[in-house]
């Protein structure tokens, strides 16, 4: 069994300043050097889960191989690591106290009064813990949600202060993300929040062992100095983390500011192993120096906020980079199209993906800009949503089935050619009851999605309620629109294809969610392959 050592990331000051970035470029380059590592995510509010949020509230979902609804940090940990989550990767304080309330509804506290301490914070150690009591992996790195001083986030650094004394210090350590902000008009760096964030964080019994200070202008050695002084920390342990060009820029950012070595200092770990980030750079390297740039239009009804879309904005980086071509992201909200504008507005691109979304707002013109790109012999990527967007277009306007529709848009429909699963009609809570996780799906011979998987049985992670009604597929395929992959159990419909068409692919899954930096996700590739065909065309 592995001495596992723990790394909690707690955030000061402000809100997203990327304590999830920060953890998962750490990961990276320590796995880097050979360490088996993981993250996970402690969240402050009291949803169960993000399944029932709206993404303008937290952006995207995303949903694990085992079917967990969790934080989109979870999409970084696993684009930046290629190694799979899962539940035991994202908790939240709803999960914690379903869970001590759970017990104690069942008698298991032997009639003692439940408290915040010790039950609820053993409840957030016992979940803290259950990674690294695997044996799988030598550290543990796991990031507190909020900002050090909100009410929800002290349960979690009381119980963080309580683990640092139960395992020691060569055991546990604490990385503080502070902002070091710079004042225009002083034309200076101010260190004062950051001592009034760290003076908090002691307030709650933890001292941070490391700073990482967020900033637009580098840090001086004095202003290193003074934050070592004030917050009671060495002068090598305040780490600079300034603004990056992308993402993928933070763990060699990282590996300058020699952040892995302090770390693996701290917890009494060999250094000798030199950091590879070989394979990484050579990604950067393609992404930097693109040699085509293609126009993708991403119709969706959440593209005010970016973030609701992270996953697939991302496969794109990874596809496109793949592909040594620049991906341009059009966002165009599905609610300003109408049948009339859409030729106007989509006429300039080279590729059209409809997003993944609920709900009934905005599906008209998801179905108009499908129509549009299938008349118009523009590659089209529907997922999910899209998929089922690009069935109903097709039904309508090529069957003449005028009034087909989705049950979940219009439960009186007379042409349901997307419909609730059965076993789906008696559930009345939408918390986690939807079709999630990963499911098998076999592609046929023959195909262009089997082209592109180069194999016959995939798997790929859901999640949606409504599905391909089988009662229309045999007009609808007789028509020209071919299901090309299938679940083996069940028989569900998992791939739309019209192979008249030069590129057009629409899928139940949701095949950004295993998109990595390391394993672009082959659909992504192809699918920018096809829109820069259309750009030269």
């Amino acid at each position: 069994m592995k001495n596992t050592k723990y790394v909690f990331v707690t955030g000061g000051v402000t809100s997203s300043l990327g304590k999830g970035i920060i953890a998962a470029s750490l990961a990276k380059l320590l796995q880097s050097r050979g360490y088996s590592v993981t993250i996970q995510k402690l969240d402050p509010y009291i949803n169960i889960d993000p399944g029932t949020l709206n993404p303008y509230e937290h952006g995207e979902c995303y949903v694990t191989d085992d079917g967990a609804e969790t934080d989109l940090d979870l999409g970084h940990y696993e684009r930046f690591l290629n190694i799979p989550t899962s539940q035991s990767n994202n908790v939240t304080t709803g999960r914690i106290y379903q869970s001590v309330i759970n017990k104690e509804r069942k008698g298991e506290f032997l009639g003692k009064t439940v408290q915040v301490i010790p039950h609820i914070t053993d409840e957030i150690k016992h979940r803290i813990q259950i990674l690294g009591n695997t044996g799988d992996y030598d550290i543990v790195i796991t990031e507190i949600g909020g900002t050090v001083g909100d009410i929800e986030s002290l349960p979690y650094v009381e119980s963080v202060r309580q683990l640092l004394w139960e395992l020691g210090h060569e055991n546990a350590i604490v990385i503080h993300l502070t902002l070091v902000p710079y004042l225009a008009a002083a034309g200076e760096l101010k260190t004062k929040p950051t001592q009034h964030s760290v003076k908090m964080l002691m307030q709650s019994g933890v001292s941070p062992d490391i700073l990482v200070c967020r900033t637009e202008h580098d840090i001086s050695e004095s202003i290193k100095s003074k934050l070592a002084l004030f917050c009671n920390v060495k002068k090598e342990d305040v780490i600079q983390s300034i603004d990056a060009e992308t993402i993928y820029d933070v763990p060699n950012l990282m590996l300058e500011e020699g952040l892995d070595k302090v770390v693996l200092k701290k917890l009494h770990l060999p250094d000798d192993k030199q950091s590879d980030l070989n394979i990484w750079n050579a990604f950067l390297k393609k992404f930097k120096n693109p040699k085509h740039t293609v126009e993708i239009g991403l119709i969706g009804k959440y593209v005010e906020l970016h973030d609701a879309y992270k996953s697939i904005t991302e496969a794109f980086i990874h596809a496109g980079a793949q592909n040594e071509i620049q991906v341009n992201i059009n966002w165009i909200h599905s609610e300003d199209l109408t049948i009339e504008n859409v030729p106007n507005l989509l006429k300039n691109l080279n590729g059209i993906l409809v997003a993944p979304g609920f709900g009934e707002r905005g599906i008209e013109g998801k179905v108009d800009a499908v129509r549009y790109a299938r008349e118009n012999k523009i590659p089209f990527l529907g997922i999910c949503l899209g998929m089922q967007m690009a069935v109903i277009e097709f039904s309508r306007n090529v069957l003449g089935i005028k009034d087909a529709n989705s049950v979940e848009m219009d439960s009186e429909t007379p042409n349901p050619v997307i419909d609730i699963m059965e076993e789906q009609k008696s559930i009345t809570d939408y918390g986690g009851t939807m079709r999630l996780g990963a499911w098998d799906c076999t592609l046929k011979e023959g195909t262009k999605i089997k082209n592109i998987y180069k194999k016959e049985l995939i798997s790929e992670r859901h999640r949606h309620r409504y599905e391909f009604n089988d009662s229309y597929l045999k007009q609808i395929e007789a028509a020209g629109m071919v299901a090309t992959g299938t679940n083996p159990k069940t028989n569900l419909v998992e791939v739309i294809e019209i192979p008249s068409h030069p590129w057009f692919i629409g899928v139940q899954y949701h095949p950004e969610y295993k998109s990595t930096v390391l394993n672009p996700h082959p659909l992504f590739i192809d699918f920018i392959k096809a829109a820069l065909e259309h750009s030269l065309n």
